[in-house]
């Protein structure tokens, strides 16, 4: 069991407050008034069909999640603490892996993932300017964005139609003599093919590092995703499985990685002290690294190209009350996704319903919905009728990425023809499962799908 992060009034006493037994008896009292807040401000409200949203994603939350904010900003630590340490070791233990670290987003989280990999701590392993990265031509930027900031050539292959991830059909096709890895999303919260890939790069020496923003809880063959490469992310951005607002993570094992990871998150810095910690190395002016002259501060030794990408303890605080409800959460996403599925179940001949990957269990971040071609009407159709019906809905993020204003003149190679990837960016729309939609709101959804289609 974790160990319990110390309340309001434990932690007066811990933080060195000696002032008087008033002042723990006022943080007492203030996490008190901070519950009965929250309960009556932010109690969920009631859905009335047709006149009330039904969004896509939103942050849920409760009185237990503002009690630890008010509570970490009663510490007044307004860099990294007590309850990012916490959280970090708790995230790590969800998903069964030595270390995770915090980040300021998701986005964040896979420039540190790829980035890591370009460190001289890999040697003659590290990835280098040139070398190519097999992806999928569909999803989010920023699952792309990191190879092609670090000089490296995305190579990318079709999507397949139902499952959203990376066909596997042309993945042999794709190595070259420069290949050096794969970076993956697992599409919506469904893993993609595990077994295929993983195999893949183990067969040809292949760095994989899993894009898990979407799929927190995810399973392959009972296993969790994010435990299948080298390193993983996820993201706590409100539309996420759990919230902090913003934030994200890397998870991991290698103790190498780790070493780089933390450095590049941490101004590229030699030195591994915490933050407000100095020479735990005990030779912090004992150094001579790069062309610096002997005895050179540690601490301002930079060793990767790196950043400042930290995260507050204020939204680590956040972020430990929502791992309490996780299960909680994912549950609520797979039961509000067969809801809609069963709803619209009969209409395949003119929908392309969404389909788990083979052996996995998703951790669903939208319901994805194609129109098909021979239906007589189109997505636009669809998500204007959506729209009026105040059912809110997303595209399947950047549809083919190639076809985005950013990529034109960017180093990339094609692998195949992307006809699939055309059709989501074309005729792809989600709708949400997130915990806080209610069962009114879920059928109400499904109704208006139905008409939306000529099946009322």
């Amino acid at each position: 069991m974790a160990k319990k992060i110390p309340d309001f009034a434990e932690q007066t006493i811990i933080m060195g407050d000696h002032s008087s037994e008033e002042a723990i008896a006022l943080r007492a009292q203030i996490g008190e008034l901070v519950e009965r807040y929250a309960k009556l401000a932010h109690a969920p409200k009631p859905f009335h069909p047709g006149s009330g949203r039904v969004p896509v994603s939103g942050k849920v939350y409760d009185h237990r999640d503002l009690r630890n904010l008010v509570d970490a900003g009663l510490d007044f630590v307004l860099t990294t603490g007590r309850f990012n340490k916490e959280f970090e070791k708790r995230l790590a233990a969800f998903l069964g892996v030595k270390t995770a670290i915090t980040v300021n987003s998701g986005s964040s989280a896979n420039l540190v993932a790829v980035t890591a990999l370009t460190s001289d701590l890999f040697r003659d392993d590290a990835l280098k300017p040139g070398d190519e990265v097999i992806t999928c031509a569909t999803g989010f930027p920023t699952t792309v964005n990191p190879i092609i900031q670090n000089g490296l050539v995305p190579v990318f292959l079709d999507v397949e139609l139902g499952t959203y991830n990376m066909s596997m059909r042309r993945l042999e096709q794709a190595l070259s003599r420069r290949t050096r890895a794969v970076v993956l999303a697992h599409a919506l919260g469904n893993p993609f093919n595990l077994a295929a890939v993983s195999d893949f790069c183990k067969k040809h020496g292949l760095w994989l590092v899993e894009d898990c923003c979407d799929a927190l809880g995810a399973t392959y063959d009972g296993k969790k995703v994010g435990t299948f490469g080298v390193a993983s992310t996820v993201s706590f951005y409100p539309a996420h499985h759990i919230t902090m607002g913003e934030g994200g993570a890397v998870l991991f094992s290698d103790p190498i990685y780790k070493r780089a990871a933390e450095s590049i998150r941490d101004w590229g810095r030699d030195c591994w002290c915490e933050p407000g910690f100095d020479n735990t190395c005990g030779r912090r002016f004992d150094w001579q690294l790069g062309d610096l002259p002997d005895g050179y501060d540690h601490k301002y030794t930079y060793s990767n190209l790196g950043y400042n990408l930290k995260i507050t303890d204020m939204q680590a605080s956040v972020g430990l009350s929502q791992l309490d409800r996780l299960e909680e959460f994912i549950a609520a996403r797979r039961r509000n996704f067969d809801l809609i599925w069963a709803g619209l179940a009969d209409l395949q001949d003119r929908l392309i319903l969404p389909r788990a990957t083979e052996n996995s269990e998703a951790s669903w971040f939208g319901f994805p919905i194609t129109v098909r071609e021979e239906a007589g009407y189109s997505r636009r159709d669809v998500v204007a009728h959506l729209t009026a019906a105040k059912i809110d809905t997303r595209l399947l993020f950047g549809g083919n990425l190639l076809r985005q204003p950013y990529m034109k003149g960017r180093n990339y190679r094609v692998v195949g023809d992307l006809t699939q990837s055309d059709v989501v960016m074309n005729s792809c729309f989600w709708v949400g499962v997130y915990p806080g939609l209610q069962e009114e709101q879920i059928a109400y959804m499904v109704r208006e799908i139905r008409k939306s289609v000529g099946a009322g």
